[in-house]
This record gives C-alpha cells, structure tokens and sequence, in this order.
C-alpha cells in the first residue's frame, strides 16, 4: 500500500510500515487542497490534528482504504462518511490513555494542595504555610463522566485512594472494579470532584454549562482533559466566581483550534482572561496524553491495528 503521512509521528510508524512493504510519503507542508489533488494515489493517510478530513478530501481520496489518527479521538474526520465509502478508521486511545490517568491526577493533587500558586509565592520570596493549607483526596467521592479508555485509565490511578469513585456513561454495564456506574441523578447527588473522559460529539458540546452545574447537589472540582468544547468558559467562570466549582484543572479549552496546535483564532477572551489569574485553575496545553512513552505507544498501537486489519 501506498501511505500518506500528513504530520510527523513516532519513526517506529513508518520503520515499520517500510518492513510490511508499504510505500511512504511525507508531507508536512502543503496545503489542504494541494494534498486533495494527490490523495487519489494513496490507499492510507496517517495524520493527527492537521486539518479536518471531510467529505470534499474524502471524494477526492477515491483509492483510501484506511484513517489512522495517531490520538485518542476522530472528531477531526467526517467519519460517517467515511465508512460509507469504506474507508476504515483508525484512532489509538489504548496508545495515551495511561498519560491521561497520570496527568489528570497530577491536576488533582495538585489543585488539592495548592502547588501551582505555593510555587510562584515561594519563587517570589513569599512563605505562607497557612495561606496554602492544602485539603486531602482520601474519603471523597470523585466521578467521572465517560468511562472509556481514558477514565477507566484515571480511576486505576485513583485505587491507591481511599476514595469512592462513581461514573456515567451514555453505555450501559461499562463500570468495573475500580468505579461503579450510576444514573446521572446520583452521580450529581453525591460527587465532589467531576473528571471528564468523553469524546467530542453533538452530545458533549456544551455540556458542561451552567444548567448542568447547577444541578450538582455540593459543590466540587472540575477537571477537563477530554476536549475544550465540552466546557462552557463563560459559564465555568461564573461557577467558579459563585464557590459552585471550588476549582478546576484545564488541559483543554473551548478556545483551542481544531488542529490543537494553537489557542485563539482572534483576541483573548475576558472569561480566559479569568482563568489564567484564578488560583485555583490550573491550566496546561492539551498534553494530558503527550508524554515521551505515550508517542511510542500512539504510534505502534496504530502499526498493530494497520497489521491486524490488512496482513
């Protein structure tokens, strides 16, 4: 087969197509629309968050066999026009999802313990132990709203903790060991710390506004480090401003482009102006799954689907 590399990836991806007898073409320059006037030469595209595959790429792709995002999601592909026109998809969230359990626990303890606004203090020549009193994790509820891949990662990391962890899901029987699922009225009857883990779909857009928040019984920490678009900012805001949200822990943001390479399209918005002050918001650069490890797992998890689907 003739593949497409469209961004950069771990070399283990195209070391080992080569030994499969692939033929491999990197471009990591042209335009959309100079690559839609080649794709028809090719039987698979590798690509992570460069641009959106959509029906226009997808009609001009008349030999593409397969998809492979080197990511945990597809929401940057027209994927049910793909599969009609049988292109086979490929994503990889057995590939980061340990980086995500990791990081958003990192977030966790670390909003807990006020380390981010200790650290610039200390730096600062400031040494205020009681103004930093941190709070503990054990004996609290914590739940997670989508319990795929990447919060089922979250909760193993969480069993060192005597902690209760509760999750909802639009699955049913999806709960395990480690969390137990429960209807969405329970859950926001009894949780103190929410952890998002769902895709990006019509469903979760949005969802986090302040209707949703509200209808939490106590107030709690929010953590994000599925997709930007998820959260309402404006909204966010305001709960924070009330106490509703005690604090939050952002690897993504509503702001975010969708190649989630860059932050803002215009000016900085005043609700994100909020944010980057807030002592109690941390934030990071959607690197929740970006760590040294999870590029190497990323890539081969995509060689072993490829293999398992075509040799």
């Amino acid at each position: 087969m003739k593949i497409l590399h469209l961004d950069s990836n771990h070399e283990l991806l195209i070391n080992q197509l080569n030994d499969l007898g692939c033929t491999n073409h990197e471009d990591y320059t042209s335009s959309k629309s100079e690559i839609e006037a080649k794709i028809a030469n090719y039987d698979g595209v590798i690509i992570r968050s460069r641009f959106t595959i959509d029906k226009q790429f997808l009609d001009a792709a008349t030999h593409l066999k397969f998809i492979g995002r080197v990511g945990a999601g597809l929401e940057n592909i027209d994927c049910e026009y793909a599969e009609q026109k049988g292109v086979y998809l490929i994503s990889a969230p057995e590939g980061n999802r340990n980086a995500v359990g990791e990081h958003t626990l990192g977030m966790l303890l670390s909003l807990f313990n006020k380390l981010n606004k200790a650290d610039k203090e200390v730096r600062h020549g400031k040494w205020l132990r009681e103004a930093n009193r941190g709070i503990e994790l054990d004996g609290r509820t914590v739940g997670l709203i989508g319990y795929g891949n990447m919060g089922k990662a979250f909760a193993k990391k969480l069993r060192g903790f005597d902690v209760t962890v509760l999750c909802y899901d639009i699955k049913e029987h999806v709960g395990d060991v480690n969390a137990k699922q429960v209807s969405l009225k329970e859950f926001q009857e009894q949780v103190e710390v929410v952890s998002l883990h769902t895709p990006q779909t019509p469903l979760t857009v949005n969802m986090m506004n302040s209707r949703f928040i509200n209808q939490f019984k106590k107030p709690f920490w929010l953590l994000n480090t599925a997709r930007g678009k998820s959260v309402v900012t404006q909204d966010l805001v305001a709960a924070l401003q009330s106490g509703k949200i005690l604090g939050a822990g952002l690897d993504v943001l509503e702001y975010e482009k969708k190649s989630f390479e860059s932050l803002f399209s215009n000016d900085m918005p005043e609700a994100f102006k909020y944010l980057i002050k807030a002592d109690n918001v941390l934030l990071s650069p959607h690197v929740a799954g970006w760590t040294i490890e999870s590029k190497e797992k990323l890539a081969q998890t995509i060689i072993n689907k490829i293999k398992a689907k075509f040799y």
